[in-house]
């Protein structure tokens, strides 16, 4: 992983795009996500790099799918809530850049939505 002073160029989006790539190649018939391009902090330093964000929405079935094709650690997954909202997160790395993922999902029953 290549760490930048400055996350103003878009050649330091270049490591991030390239491992969006090498997933997607890698795992063509994953469900769709919604994903992003972004600056990082690097744990335990004062850097910052980009990463990726990958979303999924509705599905935890889709979340578990991804998690397990990054090879992320199920131990690392967390919970969070906010109102109705909740998701679920787990951060690792995946051709050496950063990567979030996130499970969203709403609390509420059918009847009450």
């Amino acid at each position: 992983m290549t760490t930048i002073a400055t996350i103003d160029s878009a050649t330091a989006q270049v490591d991030a795009a390239g491992a969006l790539l090498a997933i997607l190649t890698a795992h063509p018939n994953l469900p769709a996500p919604d994903v992003r391009l972004a600056s990082m902090k690097v744990p335990g330093t004062h850097d910052w790099t980009w990463g990726l964000n990958i979303a999924l929405h509705s599905r935890l079935d889709q979340f578990e799918q991804w998690r397990a094709a990054l090879g992320l650690d199920p131990a690392g997954v967390e919970h969070l809530q906010h109102g109705t909202t909740a998701w679920l997160t787990v951060t690792g790395t995946h051709s050496g850049a950063p990567v979030v993922l996130y499970g969203y999902y709403d609390l509420r029953s059918d009847a009450e939505r």
